[in-house]
């Protein structure tokens, strides 16, 4: 009785899924709405439930590479008419029935997979015949209250986005859009709750134009169309019209799928090095050189520990770091990030100037250069510029174990009466590895490490004034990375000390509009790499500029990523961009 008693039920069973499967193949029969499932919140209130769907497949992600899926999207004259709810749903399915322009019934699972409503497990998919995608629905705000009303529908982007960050172009087809550029509230803003508020809210405000792949390094680069190459790039700052497609939430991330290429616009062109002023004067260029790293000098020795990971790498890096340091003509170099491998012939610093021409010569401080991997740097135009006094570096206080010393050299232009004393820093990054206790991230905006930033700003200007005073001496210029933006604690504490930042100075950010910077991070941008003049040098100081050569380039036109083989560009010869500073003596 009870083997029969099981047969009769798993008969039941069978019966009333096949009258169920029946039902839900049958097209125009009544149907879940999508909205009903999507609902008013970031998550499903069906999650769990088995539902029945009919739409119109919209977009079709199934190909080799894909999401695994489609996006089905309720007929116009279906809809809820409730802007607050979203009328299309992801199927994540390898079933090749459908097509877009289909209607489709779909019976599947409800599923919230990272913030994105779905169906899964799905059981049946019948096909009901071609009919008009939905319109294209206009997006006027990267909110995400905007954004989820919108999940999985076809979008059309009302206005013009701008390119704000391109890390991941080249790893996932990626770049990330906002309605215009977003700075770094720290360039603007003192610390604290407010700066973070904003930064925040620029987070917020953002979508990613994706490729609709799910492939690491897609080859080719899906943006620009055609791919990055030769004048052709996708810098940040460019602008993107034309932007219609898929509303996608993924892996944290608003973005569009774009069904057909959108536009790009060439609105910030790769500018020239900066002319030179008709008056008699010194010009000085700062530049970190993201890990120049030669190997062992002669053609070996790599992977290096920091710089190039080949051979073929460091003469990329090497052929474009030249020609950025020649273009602007420059007559004393302030470098960073730069090999601490001695002075010998086949050290970094003596291969680098070597290639820049036999006018130029460098700075020698050997034994004082401290214990980091990399080290502060300056090199002249001996045929233009001559040293007077020895150099110095600081090696105690927060610099005697660790930290990279920073250095001063005065120089004089041959045949003038005055001097200035010219010091390189490069203070401890934001990175939060090893920060403990007061190093710790304060969550005011300025990242880890502030404190140790900020006690080796007051080290340094507390150096400069015990420092033998130099005859003639017009003033002091620091200029190098400070690791800090402008409205952080080491700024303050050098402006406490006389000196003024002469890119702010001369270019100085209104609201939340800095024309010059020298960093992009994470989509924001702003200054990390300074020229600060003393109150005696600052009337002397005829300009200060970036030159924005590298900080917008996608990073995969850098020289891990790109071997030479063509012409010597400075366009991603680092990460940073330069700062040059031009001073009538």
């Amino acid at each position: 009785m009870i083997a029969g008693s099981r047969s009769v039920a798993l008969f039941l069973a069978l019966l009333l899924t096949a009258s169920e499967g029946l039902a839900a193949n049958a097209c125009g029969k009544p149907a879940t709405p999508v909205s009903k499932i999507q609902g008013r919140g970031d998550a499903s209130p069906l999650v769990g439930d088995r539902v029945t769907v009919e739409g119109i497949l919209t977009f079709d992600a199934r190909a080799e590479g894909g999401f695994g899926g489609f996006y089905l999207q309720q007929a116009d004259d279906e809809t809820d008419a409730n802007p607050e709810t979203s009328e299309a749903l992801f199927v994540h399915t390898r079933n090749n029935t459908g097509a877009p322009g289909e209607r489709l019934r779909v019976t599947g699972t409800v599923k919230e997979f990272h913030g994105l409503t779905e169906l899964t497990d799905i059981g049946t998919i019948t096909s009901c015949g071609s009919e008009p995608l939905p319109k294209a629905q206009t997006l006027t705000l990267l909110w995400p209250d905007a954004l989820e009303s919108l999940e999985n529908m076809r979008v059309h982007v009302a206005q013009p986005l701008t390119i704000i960050d391109s890390w991941n172009l080249a790893r996932y087809g990626e770049l990330t859009l906002a309605a215009g550029d977003q700075i770094i509230p720290t360039e603007y803003l003192e610390p604290g709750p407010q700066a973070t508020q904003i930064a925040s809210r620029n987070k917020q405000q953002r979508v990613l134009l994706d490729d609709a792949r799910s492939v690491r390094h897609p080859n080719p680069i899906p943006w620009p169309p055609g791919g990055p190459g030769g004048e052709q790039t996708a810098r940040s700052g460019d602008k993107v019209r034309n932007i219609s497609g898929i509303l996608d939430y993924r892996f944290g991330a608003w973005r569009i799928q774009p069904k057909e290429p959108p536009i790009f616009e060439s609105s910030n062109s790769r500018p020239p090095a900066p002319a030179r002023p008709a008056e008699p004067h010194v010009r000085i260029m700062a530049m970190n050189l993201e890990n120049y790293f030669n190997g062992d000098g002669e053609g070996g020795g790599f992977p290096t520990q920091r710089g190039a990971p080949t051979a073929l790498a460091y003469e990329a890096q090497h052929r474009r770091l030249i020609d950025a340091l020649r273009r602007p003509d420059p007559d004393i170099l302030a470098i960073t990030e730069l090999e601490n491998d001695g002075y010998s012939k086949t050290s970094a610093i003596a291969q680098l100037a070597k290639a820049l021409g036999p006018e130029w010569a460098f700075v020698m401080t050997p034994g004082k250069d401290g214990h980091d991997q990399i080290r502060t740097a300056l090199l002249y135009r001996s045929d233009r510029i001559v040293t007077e006094t020895d150099p110095e570096r600081l090696n105690s206080g927060p610099f005697s174990n660790k930290g990279r010393p920073p250095l001063v050299q005065t120089f004089r232009p041959e045949g003038q009466r005055l001097a200035i004393q010219v010091v390189v820093p490069h203070l401890k990054s934001k990175s939060c590895k090893g920060a403990t206790g007061a190093n710790r991230d304060r969550n005011d905006g300025q990242g880890c490490y502030a404190g140790r930033r900020t006690e080796a700003a007051y080290a340094l200007t507390e150096w400069l004034d015990r420092l033998p005073q130099v005859p003639d001496l017009a003033g002091t210029l620091i200029t190098g990375d400070l690791n800090s933006y402008f409205q952080e604690d080491p700024l303050k504490a050098l402006q406490q000390a006389g000196f003024t930042s002469m890119v702010h100075h001369f270019h100085p950010c209104k609201a939340q509009q800095c024309a010059h910077y020298t960093y992009r991070y994470k989509g924001e941008k702003g200054s990390l790499d300074y020229s600060l003049a003393s109150a005696s040098l600052k009337p002397r100081v005829l300009g200060a500029r970036t030159w924005a050569i590298n900080a917008d380039e996608p990073p995969q036109l850098g020289y891990k990523h790109n071997p030479p083989g063509t012409a010597a560009s400075p366009w991603r010869s680092s990460d940073h961009n330069p700062v040059i500073t031009d001073i009538q003596l």
